[in-house]
């Protein structure tokens, strides 16, 4: 019976967290592009300076919110195939009347991701992470996912900077979407001993004066078992 009412419990707490992410972004949808203007167009380009893709190569963004890094990625790269997800329907709605038919957006959670063993040759997160209650699932599904040499791309916010530090310690008091943020030598121990990714580089920057941030780069393990 214990055991039963605490795998009860785990799945209450992991229904009204993403009740949570759904709610706030639901909310914030149709002013969300307009009020993080600057801190959308500041990641979205540190982003894409590390996305490389190869004609007809399938790109995954994971968390796509109102499509500004997919339809930044179309522009760039018109020949590349292009797929989202994100759990909020009303960024979803955005995200669909901003980018082209060729784009398949999805409602999905990054632990649960509705696509086919071995699809994507580049998987993205920006300003995702901190809200994922499961990394491991989250990366196990990524690895699922990628093609053999798969790679994946992490934009998140960096706990090595203080005004993330006391952003992080607020909103996990009064913001149940929240989960954590990371520091960059936690980040790249939660990717190494996952045993899925090799050549992990991680780079911490600023992007204004409260904005500190990091982006990951991996590879998949060739030989990483599913």
């Amino acid at each position: 019976m214990l055991k039963h009412d605490m795998t009860k419990r785990g799945a209450g707490l992991k229904n009204d967290h993403e009740n949570s992410v759904q709610k706030e972004y639901a909310h914030l949808a149709q002013k969300y592009d307009d009020k993080w203007s600057f801190y959308v167009e500041a990641t979205l380009q540190k982003t894409l300076k590390k996305i490389e893709l190869h004609s007809g190569e399938h790109l995954l963004d994971i968390g796509c919110g109102t499509g500004a890094l997919l339809a930044a990625i179309e522009k760039r790269y018109p020949d590349a195939v292009l797929a989202g997800v994100d759990p909020t329907q009303e960024m979803l709605d955005i995200a669909g009347n901003r980018l082209s038919k060729k784009v398949h957006i999805k409602r999905s959670w990054a632990e649960r991701l509705p696509f086919d063993t071995e699809t994507f040759d580049v998987i993205v997160f920006c300003s995702v992470f901190h809200y994922i209650r499961e990394p491991l699932l989250a990366l196990k599904e990524v690895v699922r996912v990628l093609k053999p040499t798969g790679r994946v791309v992490i934009t998140d916010w960096c706990d090595d900077y203080i005004t993330c530090q006391i952003c992080d310690l607020f909103l996990r008091v009064f913001n149940k979407a929240h989960f954590k943020t990371y520091r960059k030598k936690e980040f790249y121990q939660l990717l190494s001993s996952s045993g899925f990714f090799d050549d992990i580089e991680i780079n911490g920057y600023k992007v204004n004066w409260f904005w500190g941030m990091m982006t990951a780069t991996a590879c998949k393990k060739s030989n990483v078992k599913r």
